[in-house]
């Protein structure tokens, strides 16, 4: 059976996904698995999925700006911010003012822009964008308050999973396959 990003979601979401145009993801635990990894010195590691970093790339070259916004200090998260081409918002504490900063450069409401998050700092923007999603493994406080929990836990395809439901509901999936020759 072809995969079919929007199979079995309401007709709400799927609207709430066609108006997007900023996407924002917190970074540890929806990113990545949450786990952090010191080195002898104290540097910090973080594993990201490559699948999803796919997916965030093809939300930019389809017109949808992507944000990576994480109240703690990551030079891992700079990198692969960087490396991807996002927008990257690091040591923010009000997630909620650094998502309408975003949205106020860019004359967007906060109905055209999507957050995702797992934990108690994300409550804030989740309770306000057009579209709230947190990956399977949210704290069940910060889950509450998503439109959509992904089947995906953070760091384990969470983000491309909403990448793709946004891309399908947009219409961009016929022109993203011809371009990778399908």
């Amino acid at each position: 059976m072809p995969y079919s990003p929007l199979a079995d979601l309401p007709a709400d979401l799927i609207d709430r996904a066609a108006r997007i145009r900023l996407a924002c993801f917190d970074v540890d635990g929806t990113l990545t698995d949450g786990r952090l990894y010191y080195d002898r010195d104290g540097n910090e590691s973080k594993a990201f999925n490559v699948l999803d970093g796919q997916g965030l790339v093809q939300l930019r070259r389809h017109g949808i700006e992507v944000a990576l916004i994480t109240a703690r200090p990551s030079l891992a998260a700079e990198k692969r911010g960087q490396e991807l081409g996002l927008l990257v918002q690091i040591g923010v504490k009000d997630k909620r003012a650094g998502v309408q900063a975003l949205c106020d450069a860019r004359g967007l409401s906060l109905d055209q822009v999507c957050f995702m998050g797992d934990d108690l700092p994300d409550l804030a923007p989740l309770r306000v964008v057009g579209l709230a999603v947190a990956p399977a493994n949210a704290h069940p406080w910060t889950a509450e308050h998503a439109h959509w929990l992904t089947r995906a836990r953070g760091g384990e395809g969470a983000a491309r999973e909403l990448c793709d439901v946004l891309l399908a509901a947009q219409g961009h999936v016929p022109s993203l396959l011809q371009e990778h020759g399908a």
